[in-house]
């Protein structure tokens, strides 16, 4: 079975030097970001690079059974966000926000295409990692090597429910310790029920890539606490007037765009949904029953969705207009 290779990207910003991933010089004013490439295409050229993008306090690794399946076609990317993973952590807590991370994928796209020319360009963003994407795709200025084609924008749009970001917030960056990875795995699922029915066998899969192991055996989360430093500073007032800059990027987007919404979503309305069908790229919508934030992209019916979207052959022109 294919397995991913580990690969880093520098990127602009110092890394914390205390960071038990850090390989950076602090002095160097740089820190390194992560990403998993998964390739079985034959050609480590493929021109047609899919970016899958973790949500918030997740990692790369969450796009295992995705990435797998699209190897085949294409080159799979998937990073772990700065202070998530296999990346450094940031020196400053406050850099822990969607202008650092949108110039991380800048620079590594820069260093994907430096290595192999991309032609083709596809974007899968759970929950933060869609938003970064609409930053991405939502900037007509920005250097890319190649145009966002196809935008799948996972249990996320412009508007973020407030209660769903008060619910994050009782977890997310609290100091946790687990004697093994089961007892993990369980404290997890309690948290993360919302992301639908997984076997066991799948939700441990899930949970490995989610620890690090500590100096005396035991083991705790993977990320920098301190990536909840700016999330806590956000208020209401705050993440409303964010809203109206979301909509800008989305509306700005070029790329044929796929919703995904889990149909018991507490951080994805209807509304927003419906909106984001009704103007900037119209995004088609698909909704996932028993599922809320957010779909894993591991069943059979989640997966197709996304295979078929992004591996469909272009639709002609002609068509669109007739």
């Amino acid at each position: 079975m294919i397995e991913p290779t580990l690969n880093y990207v520098p990127c602009p910003g110092p890394a914390a030097a205390s960071a038990p991933a850090t390989h950076a010089d602090a002095a160097a004013a740089q820190h390194r970001m992560a990403y998993w490439e998964w390739n079985a295409t034959g050609n480590p050229a493929h021109p047609h690079v899919v970016v899958c993008v973790h949500g918030l306090s997740r990692q790369g690794r969450d796009f295992d059974t995705l990435a797998r399946s699209l190897s085949a076609r294409a080159r799979v990317i998937c990073p772990d966000v700065v202070g998530r993973g296999q990346s450094d952590w940031l020196a400053d807590p406050l850099g822990y926000q969607l202008p650092v991370y949108a110039a991380d994928m800048l620079a590594l796209l820069a260093q994907v295409h430096q290595q192999a020319p991309i032609t083709t360009l596809d974007w899968v963003g759970t929950s933060m990692g869609g938003l970064i994407g609409m930053a991405v795709a939502g900037q007509p200025g920005l250097p890319l090597p190649a145009p966002v084609r196809r935008l799948v924008l996972n249990d996320v749009g412009p508007v973020i429910q407030w209660q769903a970001l008060q619910r994050i917030g009782q977890y997310l960056g609290y100091p946790a310790r687990f004697d093994s990875l089961q007892q993990a795995a369980d404290a997890m699922w309690a948290i993360s029920t919302s992301f639908g029915p997984h076997t066991q066998q799948q939700w441990l899969e899930l949970s490995r890539p989610m620890l690090r192991s500590l100096p005396d055996g035991g083991l705790t989360l993977h990320y920098d606490p301190a990536i909840a430093v700016p999330f806590r500073a956000l208020t209401q007032e705050a993440a409303a007037a964010g809203e109206s800059v979301l909509w800008q990027l989305y509306d700005q987007i070029q790329a044929q765009t796929l919703l995904l919404r889990g149909a018991q979503s507490d951080l994805l309305s209807p509304e927003t949904a419906q909106a984001m069908q009704a103007r900037g790229p119209k995004a088609r919508c698909v909704e996932f029953e028993g599922v809320g934030h957010a779909p894993t992209l591991i069943a059979a019916d989640q997966l197709a969705v996304v295979q078929n979207f992004l591996l469909a052959a272009p639709v002609a022109e002609s068509a669109l207009a007739g």
